[in-house]
């Protein structure tokens, strides 16, 4: 257990059933009145941001989060399956699980798999991947303003902005959490 007090940033809390996150968090101690605590909290099944604030003293429970490193292997379907790489136990996961996790993510990538009570409610991947071009249209000479940018295409299927010296067949670095480029390697 712990209370609002011992609050920090990353600590994760179950509240009425959910897991969350502190993003941020404040302990405010107005002039008038009973002293509390402003938090800012992500909802680490759904994604989504609540700010809320307590008491103190209110006590909740800590959330153990197990991060377990898994082979992406492949999908069949609806089924995305994982392979532990210590015990090579293998898991299948539905597209609900998985939502947008594996964007930039290809066989055989490892990722993060995000247990709470032995359920399976997330995935993290790679925080930069390094992925190959396969469509974008050719860059022009004279095409030179200032941070202009090209749709471009991925070898998982997504879809980016590159700078416009990129070429299909480049294999470029791309920052998972924003979907950026980030350099050609």
């Amino acid at each position: 257990m712990i209370s609002a007090s011992e609050f920090r940033n990353g600590v994760t809390v179950e509240i009425d059933g959910d897991i969350f996150t502190i993003m941020e968090f404040q302990h405010v101690k107005p002039g008038k009145g009973a002293a509390f605590v402003r938090t800012k909290l992500k909802n680490l099944v759904t994604g989504g941001v609540v700010e809320r604030t307590f008491n103190p003293t209110e006590r909740m429970a800590r959330a153990h989060i197990e991060r377990k490193d898994m082979q992406y292997s492949y999908s069949d379907g609806d089924l995305f399956h994982f392979m532990d790489v210590e015990t090579y136990e293998q898991i299948a996961l539905n597209a609900g699980d998985v939502g947008d996790a594996l964007t930039y993510v290809k066989e055989n990538d490892i990722v993060k798999i995000l247990e709470h009570n032995g359920k399976v409610f997330g995935i993290e991947p790679p925080l930069f991947v390094e992925l190959v071009i396969t469509h974008t249209e050719p860059g022009f000479r004279g095409d030179t303003a200032t941070g202009a940018n090209k749709p471009a295409t991925v070898e998982t299927g997504a879809q980016i902005k590159v700078p416009l010296f990129v070429n299909e067949g480049d294999k470029v670095k791309i920052d998972t959490r924003t979907g950026e480029y980030l350099s050609r390697v």
